[in-house]
């Protein structure tokens, strides 16, 4: 095992230098501890009194913000080195961890909107309070709100590893660059993959195994993948993707469309669209 590791550290000119990455084993539970700072007497400890909310959600933040500043400089100086420079991460990464606190509400209010619309979206839901604790969709949604406002300050590794980690738990893979506006409803959701550049407006309702991927992969001159450019759909207010459907390409889905299961979607759709599957057809077999 030794020699195995040493020829891959040569092989990347890291043997002086072994990379030291944020660690999803910190990143786990430290999301765990933001889910209970945000939702303290649903996610927090059970024997919460309204006394000790505050003290718990100012203890809780104070703890895992810390953690959360040594994953963050874990990626910001991983990144220096794999760019060669030499920078001192440590004010950066306290920009970053101060920024995503000052985010916090934000985050609620957003989680909060779509813990709303599950509700109002399921009939078999029995509460608010079981949605949050009960639903996939909602694991990932909080995950996906704590990861994207990550990304957008700067640690998209970071941001990366919360968003696996819903992947792990819900089967729903959701790229933490992804924008996603308020009262968003993953009904079942497993096999859910929303891509990078993906853009979904508020009150969208996607079901089990709904794709919202890319079409094609260019590549530049030296035949290696472009990254970074817009390549995922467009989905706007009020939209239903039912389960099953493919949607690809940086196509726009209008607002207050239909999309029915296991429809196979590359063009762009006008507002109030019904779109379904283009043929059903019902053999009946002979019985000898």
């Amino acid at each position: 095992m030794r020699s195995v590791r040493v020829n891959s550290l040569q092989n990347r000119r890291r043997l002086d230098h072994p990379p030291k990455l944020p660690s999803r084993k910190v990143l786990r539970p430290l999301v765990d501890s933001l889910g209970a700072a945000l939702f303290p007497n649903r996610l927090g400890q059970v024997d919460l009194n309204e006394d000790g909310i505050d003290y718990f959600v100012g203890h809780t933040l104070d703890s895992t913000l810390r953690q959360l500043y040594g994953q963050v400089a874990l990626e910001l100086r991983f990144t220096a080195e794999q760019r060669g420079e030499a920078i001192e991460v440590s004010p950066a990464a306290a920009a970053i961890v101060c920024g995503f606190a000052e985010q916090l509400p934000k985050i609620r209010l957003l989680i909060d909107s779509d813990i709303q619309a599950a509700y109002q979206g399921d009939p078999a839901a029995g509460s608010s309070d079981e949605v949050l604790i009960c639903y996939p969709g909602i694991t990932a949604s909080l995950n996906h709100r704590v990861a994207h406002a990550l990304y957008r300050l700067g640690a998209p590794l970071v941001a990366r590893v919360i968003a696996e980690v819903a992947h792990a738990d819900t089967g729903i893979d959701i790229h933490p660059g992804a924008q996603i506006a308020d009262s968003f409803f993953i009904d079942h959701g497993t096999g859910v993959v929303i891509g990078e550049t993906a853009v979904i407006g508020s009150r969208v309702r996607l079901y089990q195994a709904v794709t919202l991927g890319a079409k094609r992969f260019d590549k530049d001159g030296s035949g290696m993948l472009v990254k970074g450019h817009a390549r995922h759909p467009i989905v706007e207010d009020d939209v239903v993707i039912y389960a099953g459907a493919t949607v690809l390409g940086r196509i726009t889905i209008g607002r207050g469309s239909v999309i029915g299961g296991n429809v196979w979607l590359t063009h762009d759709v006008p507002p109030g669209s019904r779109v379904s599957q283009g043929q059903v057809r019902t053999e009946v077999c002979a019985v000898a």
